[in-house]
């Protein structure tokens, strides 16, 4: 029988990836680019005249180049818990997710990139991450230490210079403010009901909570799947989800009938990634 200190050093060896123990952060590996890399003033200047596509593959080569904020290479922790309905036995589940949404840039100059679920899940695929369900965006609105409330703009939605505009305006919200952030965008997310409804060719969006911490963005699946706009953001969620102190793969939590209730609200939770 092993020790309570043998476990424990078990239990952190099998997730050394996590840089702690106590499950607090991790850390995910990227290439170093070279000098300072493309900024995110220097990313909107090239993509301002590019259609979606081309500016899709400036920012995943931009990203899975290194061309990251240092601050979105460490994920913090949600907990969450559900009560067993056979044995009414209390579960907890830890996931780590990105503190803000993809960017593009250094610690110097970075901005935030609105994508479609195709370029977001290769970029997601490459980290070893997935994108969120509708309850884990709530999840994460709760526990976000930065509350900003959404920004609204009208015209030109799906151009180029108003994602840039906007992140702007998020960041005068923001005055520097550090930690887990939320409230300031739509998240792309998986749903079922892109699958129920048999347009495969479509993008789920949820979210953009207000102060009182109601989505402005119902659950949708009415979009098409190349449609973007400012107010969509791309939220990494690390692939390996820790059940009762245990590393599962998310796919093994959403299609556990039980355990998916730690991830997902809806009745079917089977759609786990968008195909590119």
């Amino acid at each position: 029988m092993i020790s309570t200190r043998q476990y424990l050093f078990a239990v952190c060896l099998v997730a050394a990836i996590i840089s702690s123990c106590n499950g607090a952060k991790k850390i995910i590996n990227l290439k170093t680019p070279v000098g300072e890399g493309l900024s995110g003033a220097a990313f909107y200047q090239q993509a301002a005249a590019f259609n979606w596509q081309k500016r899709d593959s400036l920012a995943v080569e931009a990203i899975l180049n290194g061309n990251i904020p240092s601050f979105l290479k460490i994920f913090t922790a949600i907990h969450t818990r559900i009560v067993d309905s056979v044995q009414h036995k209390e579960i907890k589940a830890t996931y780590f997710v990105a503190k803000d949404y993809l960017s593009v840039g250094n610690d110097k100059d970075w901005a935030r990139i609105p994508l479609t679920p195709m370029a977001a899940q290769k970029i997601a695929d490459s980290l070893h991450c997935f994108l969120p369900t509708k309850k884990m965006v709530d999840d994460i609105y709760k526990a976000a230490k930065v509350k900003l409330a959404p920004m609204p703009m009208l015209a030109f939605r799906d151009s180029t210079v108003t994602m840039w505009q906007h992140h702007l305006i998020v960041e005068g919200q923001r005055k520097n403010a550090k930690g887990l952030i939320a409230g300031i965008k739509k998240d792309v997310v998986l749903s079922s009901k892109i699958t129920e409804s048999g347009k495969l060719n479509h993008e789920a969006i949820y979210g953009w909570h207000k102060p009182d911490g109601k989505p402005i963005q119902p659950l949708y699946v009415g979009h098409i799947n190349w449609w973007v706009d400012y107010s969509h953001g791309i939220r990494l969620i690390y692939e390996k989800i820790w059940v009762d102190g245990k590393p599962m793969q998310y796919t093994e939590v959403l299609s556990n009938p039980n355990l998916k209730r730690l991830l997902c609200d809806e009745a079917d939770c089977s759609f786990y990634r968008y195909a590119y």
